[in-house]
């Protein structure tokens, strides 16, 4: 995104206002990334300031003939990582999604929740960099060439670290409720 670059060029220059854009454009669904990653929102809170310090302290680092996003995230990844070794992941838990389809059949709303419930717990119960990987996939739609570059691995290697995520996931779903449910 051009924005992205220039912005990211007047960051360099010292002109606040170039982060200022940045972050309009990307706190978001960088807060939304950390939230589902660490599980913990004062512990998202507090590693999203520090991702945007980190961004402005670094920069330079930043290539700018690639796009801003991978590198955000990758930054915000390394962070979290650093979070987690500090604490151990049992607190990790992610709530349900919120309920959608309130007219909607009454025993197809409930048990519609009810997958949503499974899922969540299935997904919370996850260790958190299957959570992550599952999250940039699918709540980032990140495409496979965009994962690897934010975890900083291979496309063979990310794709890899997608299936192994899926297959724990199908597995902790199928030992919930049988695979008729999930149809």
């Amino acid at each position: 995104m051009d924005a992205d670059r220039d912005d990211a060029a007047r960051l360099r220059r010292g002109d606040t206002a170039g982060l200022a854009g940045l972050m309009g454009r990307h706190q978001d669904r960088l807060y939304r990334y950390l939230l589902r990653f660490l599980g913990d929102e004062a512990v998202a809170e507090d590693v999203f300031q520090q991702t945007w310090v980190r961004v402005a302290e670094r920069i330079a680092r930043y290539d700018r003939s690639r796009p801003f996003a991978p590198w955000l995230l990758a930054v915000a990844r390394h962070l979290a990582l650093d979070q987690l070794r500090r604490r151990r992941p049992e607190g990790l838990d992610e709530g349900a999604e919120p309920a959608a389809g309130a007219d909607a059949d009454p025993l197809a709303f409930a048990a519609a929740a009810q997958r949503r419930a499974r899922l969540a717990e299935a997904v919370a119960a996850l260790a958190p960099l299957d959570r992550e990987v599952l999250s940039l996939r699918f709540e980032e739609e990140q495409a496979l060439p965009q994962l690897a570059a934010t975890l900083g691995v291979p496309v063979p290697t990310a794709k890899a670290r997608l299936y192994r995520a899926l297959a724990r996931l199908r597995a902790r779903l199928l030992a919930r409720a049988p695979a008729e449910e999930w149809r």
